[in-house]
């Protein structure tokens, strides 16, 4: 059985594997309701989803007729400005055939210039607090990539008081010095405030640089059921953050039996070992 956790201040009790609703992008509607059996079969209570994600909202709609009081339910806007980013919290309601979204998150908010926007006056940010209080979302978070993001989140929360964070989180880019310092740091702040942490990039190889990209997600992921079994694990072993599942539904199933294994942490030995045989690389630089 795969552990659950309090969603931060949202007082839901999450899966500790957030599915990550990505892998719907490109997908037939049979193909995604077979996903979403086997997301529901292995007790999956959240799905994190975005508004750019492709089809994945609209794949998600038929199965939410039926299970939307199952599962908290996130989406994205990547929008910076009011009007268009309030359009787009609206459309997401309709293209899952929604009421309320539990939780609008500001996507890939990692530049400075579009983080001045998003965040200004007449930015993303005010249409979200105004879904809030329309009621159409309960709950406003904040995501991004890049070895930066982890410091610009800190400048969010100081900005706004946010709901939860998503950044990247794996072995090797937190052998990186700066990103395990900034992402240390914006953990602890989050503790203190009650903000959940979802973390992706669990099975992350590399990136894929000149080679054929033979999965849906945009970095290269390990497929040995061995290595993702350690590489979920560590994740999970710090108790504290969420792991979002891969963009990929034929990998998905891999990664959803490893968590339902998941027992302890592997040791740094064990990881670094990992790294070497599977050449495991950063995928940011």
């Amino acid at each position: 059985m795969i552990p659950t956790l309090e969603f931060g201040r949202t007082g839901h009790q999450s899966t500790r594997v957030i599915f990550g609703a990505a892998a719907l992008s490109a997908v037939s509607q049979a193909e995604a309701d077979r996903t979403m059996d086997l997301v529901l079969e292995h007790g999956i209570n959240h799905i994190d989803v975005a508004a750019s994600y492709g089809e994945a909202e609209d794949r998600l709609a038929p199965w939410l007729k039926d299970h939307r009081g199952d599962v908290f339910l996130a989406t994205k806007t990547g929008e910076r400005e009011f009007q268009p980013a309030y359009d787009q919290i609206r459309r997401s309601l309709e293209r899952m055939s929604v009421d309320q979204i539990d939780l609008i998150q500001l996507h890939n908010l990692a530049e400075e210039d579009e983080w001045e926007v998003a965040l200004g006056a007449g930015g993303a940010l005010e249409a979200a607090v105004r879904a809030r209080a329309e009621g159409l979302v309960r709950f406003i978070g904040v995501t991004g990539h890049g070895l930066g993001i982890a410091d610009m989140h800190k400048r969010s929360l100081a900005r706004f008081d946010f709901d939860s964070v998503l950044l990247p989180y794996n072995y090797p880019l937190m052998q990186n010095p700066q990103y395990a310092a900034d992402f240390e740091t914006l953990v602890t702040l989050c503790l203190e405030r009650n903000v959940a942490i979802q973390t992706i990039k669990a099975i992350t190889k590399a990136p894929w640089g000149d080679r054929p990209q033979d999965a849906a997600t945009w970095y290269e992921p390990v497929r040995d059921q061995g290595a993702i079994d350690q590489t979920v694990s560590w994740v999970l072993g710090r108790p504290d953050v969420f792991l979002n599942t891969v963009g990929d539904i034929h990998i998905l199933p891999m990664v959803l039996d490893a968590a339902e294994r998941f027992a302890s942490r592997p040791s740094d030995q064990e990881m670094h070992d990992l790294v070497d045989q599977w050449q495991l690389e950063p995928l940011f630089v």
